[in-house]
């Protein structure tokens, strides 16, 4: 698994993150601020933030309205959400369904594995990129910049 998520994670710099928030002190807005500052375009996908920034970049309300080509789907949102993603990120082209921590779905990763899209499920791109790049594995990443 750990050649898979380094392929990915070398291979796909352009994440759509769905679920980000507005709140600096949430999971998904420091790891979107992490991933940008090693050299990833994060475009923030929230239908409540839509058209507001989020460090810097425009939020879109849904994947299909993202204007660029899009590598990775990290989604931020309960488990029940995954399918409606997974369908999402097959009609935009994305390479990476990746479901963060705690996320899993049975449905989406059939349904995405059928299209020869990878699945990456329970993991945090941010703790992903500090163990294999960084060599970093904190007790708890996810609340460290």
């Amino acid at each position: 698994m750990n050649d898979k998520i380094k392929e990915i994670l070398s291979k796909y710099k352009t994440i759509a993150m769905v679920g980000v928030s507005k709140d600096d002190k949430k999971p998904s807005t420091i790891v979107m601020k992490y991933m940008q500052k090693y050299g990833f375009k994060v475009i923030p996908v929230n239908p409540s933030a839509k058209g507001q920034k989020i460090l810097g970049e425009e939020v879109y309300e849904k994947l299909e309205d993202i204007k660029i080509p899009i590598d990775i789907v990290d989604v931020f949102r309960p488990s029940a959400e995954a399918l409606k993603f997974a369908k999402g990120g097959i009609k935009i082209g994305a390479k990476v369904l990746w479901l963060q921590l705690g996320i899993r779905s049975v449905e989406a990763k059939k349904l995405v594995e059928s299209k020869s899209i990878e699945y990456i499920e329970n993991r945090c791109t941010k703790m992903e990129y500090q163990k294999l790049f960084l060599n970093i594995n904190p007790a708890f990443p996810v609340l460290q910049n």
